[in-house]
């Protein structure tokens, strides 16, 4: 699928981001691959909470550069986006770099949108889709990293499906 990226400082804290940018500032190598072994574990867990149907996974982080690396299997191209999303829009990463295998490839490439600060469901429908009250679909499509259509954040990114 390609690299992906993000806005660093937003999202879920699954680990201490801090310790890990200051071992790689301090060229600690030692306390570096371990801290990048917990937060890489850490992210495979979140993304293995949201029931994509992924097999194989494995998970890299790399804390001096901030990016995830991804491979495995996963059986669709949505899951695959959402697995993506889901390390993503995990504090402290910039970058998810998806190697995915996926088994049906079929359905076309969703577009992704950057949630602003004042950014509804809605409103980013109507962009979108020219409808606002289509923004069901958007949150369908990020379920289960979404548990309320109310709650987005900034800098959080977002699947938009086609129609």
């Amino acid at each position: 699928m390609g690299l992906f990226s993000f806005i660093k400082d937003a999202g879920e804290k699954l680990f201490g981001g801090k310790k890990v940018e200051e071992a790689a500032a301090a060229n600690d190598t030692a306390s570096l691959a371990q801290l990048n072994a917990e937060a890489g574990a850490a992210i495979k867990q979140y993304i293995e909470t949201q029931n994509l149907g992924l097999t194989n996974l494995a998970v890299m982080f790399d804390g001096a550069s901030g990016k995830v690396i991804l491979t495995g299997d996963a059986p669709n191209k949505e899951a695959a986006e959402k697995a993506t999303l889901a390390a993503g829009n995990v504090a402290s990463v910039r970058d998810v770099d998806n190697n995915l295998n996926v088994a049906d490839g079929a359905g076309s490439d969703a577009q992704y949108h950057d949630v602003a600060s004042g950014d509804t469901l809605s409103a980013i429908s109507k962009k979108y889709y020219g409808d606002a009250n289509k923004y069901m679909v958007i949150f369908e499509a990020n379920k289960p990293m979404l548990s309320d259509p109310n709650k987005i954040y900034p800098g959080q990114k977002l699947r938009i499906p086609a129609l």
